[in-house]
């Protein structure tokens, strides 16, 4: 039977890096398409990147209750997890893997229970996270407060979820995340 693995985990920490690798190591995983209400960019395409609905779409998808969970990152911009793709891709044979915000992962872990496993990674510290975030030159310096206010809020989270990884030494993160999803995928 297929399973869902869910990550979070406050910007910086890591989790695409280790996300992207457990994608090359032959665990059946594939990502959960998400649902979103911007336009598509560059190349992207409807079904592949995300699935691309009007701000009213998804107003009415939430009224449905099709979502595993959502968020409205600002005025009518949504992203979220329609509850039939999962199923689409679980039917599949697929182990889903998830990369949502600490509240979307424990939503979905609520909903799965046993069936997934919740996964929070987690920076060695915050004074760490912040030398991250400024190393990676990409935020402007209140983009980067702002983040480590939001990763302040969603450490609060880590114990809601059933592994915590801190990512002091990638190559140790990955092995530890490894081996916590090998043994879930084979129980």
């Amino acid at each position: 039977m297929a399973k869902l693995i869910i990550f979070s985990a406050p910007s910086g920490s890591g989790k695409s890096t280790i996300i992207n690798y457990l994608l090359t190591q032959n665990l059946n995983l594939a990502f959960s398409i998400s649902a979103t209400s911007r336009p598509p960019r560059g190349t992207e395409k409807d079904g592949v990147e995300y699935f691309f609905l009007t701000p009213d779409e998804f107003r009415r998808r939430i009224a449905n209750g099709e979502f595993l969970e959502y968020e409205e990152v600002y005025q009518d911009r949504f992203y979220g997890t329609l509850k039939a793709q999962v199923e689409k891709q679980l039917a599949a044979g697929q182990n889903v893997i998830f990369d949502v915000d600490v509240v979307g992962g424990c939503n979905i872990k609520k909903f799965y229970g046993e069936r997934a496993l919740s996964v929070f990674i987690q920076p060695p510290s915050v004074e760490e996270l912040r030398k991250r975030l400024v190393g990676r030159a990409t935020d402007a310096p209140e983009v980067i407060e702002s983040r480590i206010a939001k990763a302040e809020y969603e450490l609060g989270f880590a114990p809601r979820f059933d592994k915590v990884i801190v990512n002091d030494d990638l190559e140790t993160a990955e092995a530890e995340v490894l081996k916590a999803i090998t043994e879930f995928l084979k129980s």
